[in-house]
């Protein structure tokens, strides 16, 4: 993997693969990206994310540190992932009380949804507008809020 750190771009300490689109502006900092991974703009990824090859990161959408998205994901436009509960009734004093969301491979995650601190496991769409409250454990297709189960997928392309 390549390394670039173009400050001016706010584009810093990112890890990327081979045939990677960036489109600017964004906020992308101490992150890895996989090989073909499309990040559109006004995006922000933090530091310690990782994303998947073959993925697709579309405008307006928050990766909080601790976000792991699998291969061939689909991240729609304005998604935003959570890693502080606020179980105390305020943030972590500390990110190291932050936690860890992982995505699983062949993931769509519709417009405007909202994954807290989850597990999704492989084969999974998420419905626009859906907040992930839980983790996801078998695949198909989930939408509302919180979001359940609406029907499994017959095949997968």
């Amino acid at each position: 993997m390549k390394k670039i750190n173009v400050i001016e771009n706010k584009i810093i300490d990112v890890d990327y693969g081979k045939n990677v689109c960036v489109m600017t502006p964004c906020n992308l900092y101490g992150c890895k990206l996989g090989n073909n991974v499309f990040v559109g703009p006004f995006v922000e990824i933090q530091k310690d994310v990782a994303i998947g090859d073959n993925t697709r990161i579309q405008s307006h959408s928050f990766i909080c540190s601790l976000v792991k998205i699998g291969s061939d994901c689909f991240i729609a436009h304005g998604v935003m992932f959570i890693n502080d509960l606020f179980e105390n009734g305020h943030p972590a004093s500390n990110p190291s009380d932050w936690k860890n969301t992982n995505i699983g491979n062949n993931v769509s995650i519709g417009s405007n949804s909202t994954i807290l601190p989850v597990s999704i496991c492989d084969n999974v769409v998420i419905g626009a507008g859906s907040v992930v409250t839980k983790d996801i454990v078998q695949s198909g297709i989930y939408a509302g809020n919180p979001a359940k189960k609406l029907r499994g997928i017959n095949k997968i392309l």
